[in-house]
């Protein structure tokens, strides 16, 4: 408990990382606010708070932080922002214009006005549809449905999703951690307590050991935070040497510094393979619900439940496949050899160039698949806890999109944190050593 309150004593002792929180919490607290402010011309009465949970729609409400089934200003949050920065990702991998652009300063800075157009495209497109959805849930909702209404809908929601891609540049700018992702999180978060209260609320209604089933979910939580920390921060390193020159007298390295390996992640890919999953799940249901059919309907319950076993399989399934699919599109072993061979750094046993192209690719390979397996794992998580008669709001947190984006951005913000207190002679976060294995940049 001493080194905590040490450690806390030393963070707001330094005047720039104490402002840098500050003004981190300050713009969060400001988004929060904001979640909960209604669209004019909106009833919030008559709105239905625990809508289309299970679909593509809650997804979108995890990422709004809950504001999307609120009908709030941020309705449709960060999410148009993050699929412009996807687009724009795949696209730099597709058009070699891009990928060229992006590895020079003035290139980025037109890759990143392009994706602010292209958030504004697509926020647009996404405003009308949540007007659609508004329609379609309650009719009553809508004090006057009108084209002004609609317009100014329209401009309100683009409005606020600029805002909140605003606070998010200047979280990672002026703040501490990265904006978008901490914006992302502080929803999640703050659905947290809500989630809890209700579980403990389930379990102590009735007589019996429902106090004592509640804490076993507690524990069950802390393990899986625990897998899922090990999964976030699992790397393999491959090791390097560098070939040396003579300078006078001596003999030197030509890169200096400590790091002598490559640190290849277990999950390089993400959470975005979960994403992908749930949206390619809700695709086929959508389809297959036009019609009447019994067979059709039938598959459509088992697509839609997520305790069906058919609905696990075909999950994991597709999380093992977009796991393989993602890593390749963001992974290239063939420029990081070509940049090996251009640093006079090699593999030891291994010849520059194609060989070690090949190599560091197989290696990747070989340690996807447990991590695939093991996301996928995790992403199943939460329909089991479901069937345990965990509360839906709880089993969210048993894995899934939820908790594994909450537990990337806490390690990433504390390891900013660590740095800047490393930086200044301070200790670190950990007694035993610095937080390693997310960040660490590959030589």
């Amino acid at each position: 408990m001493k080194k905590i309150i040490d450690t806390i004593k030393n963070i707001w002792s330094i005047d720039e990382l104490r402002n840098r929180i500050v003004f981190t919490l300050t713009l969060l607290l400001i988004y929060r606010v904001g979640c909960h402010v209604v669209i004019p011309g909106i009833n919030p009465n008559d709105l239905s708070s625990d809508a289309n949970q299970n679909g593509l729609l809650g997804l979108f409400n995890m990422f709004a932080g809950g504001a999307f089934n609120k009908a709030s200003i941020f309705a449709l949050g960060i999410m148009p922002y993050i699929s412009a920065s996807i687009a724009m990702q795949l696209a730099q991998i597709a058009i070699p214009q891009l990928q060229k652009m992006s590895k020079e300063e003035s290139g980025r800075k037109k890759i990143t006005l392009i994706t602010r157009y292209v958030t504004i495209a697509v926020t647009l497109f996404q405003a009308i549809g949540y007007i659609t959805y508004l329609r379609s849930q309650n009719g009553n909702a809508i004090i006057a449905d009108n084209f002004g209404w609609m317009l100014s809908t329209v401009v309100i929601l683009t409005t606020g999703t600029l805002f909140v891609m605003w606070l998010g540049e200047k979280i990672t700018d002026k703040g501490i951690g990265n904006g978008t992702s901490l914006i992302i999180s502080a929803g999640i978060i703050a659905r947290l307590p809500h989630s809890l209260m209700q579980e403990l609320q389930s379990k102590t209604q009735g007589a019996g050991s429902g106090l004592l089933i509640f804490l076993i979910e507690i524990a069950l939580l802390v393990v899986i935070v625990m897998c899922i920390i090990l999964l976030v921060q699992g790397t393999r390193r491959i090791p390097l040497n560098y070939a040396r020159r003579i300078v006078g007298a001596s003999s030197v390295s030509d890169i200096s510094g400590n790091r002598d390996f490559i640190p290849i992640k277990v999950n390089s890919a993400g959470v975005m393979p979960i994403i992908f999953a749930q949206a390619m799940l809700f695709i086929p249901s959508t389809l297959i619900g036009f019609s009447n059919t019994d067979t059709a309907q039938g598959i459509v319950k088992h697509l839609t439940n997520p305790g069906s076993l058919w609905y696990n399989v075909f999950y994991a399934i597709l999380v093992i496949g977009f796991t393989y699919l993602y890593t390749a599109l963001i992974f290239n072993p063939n420029q990081m050899a070509e940049d090996l061979k251009r640093n006079n750094g090699f593999i030891p046993g291994i010849k520059p160039g194609t060989d070690t192209a090949n190599y560091i690719g197989a290696i990747m390979d070989r340690i996807t698949l447990p991590g695939a397996i093991f996301l996928a794992a995790i992403g199943i998580l939460p329909g089991l806890a479901g069937q345990l008669h965990v509360t839906q709001g709880l089993a969210s947190f048993f894995g899934g999109t939820s908790m594994l984006i909450m537990v990337g951005v806490i390690l990433d913000t504390l390891q900013q944190i660590e740095s800047q207190l490393l930086m200044r002679h301070y200790d670190g976060l950990m007694e035993t050593g610095r937080i390693t294995g997310r960040s660490t940049v590959a030589v």
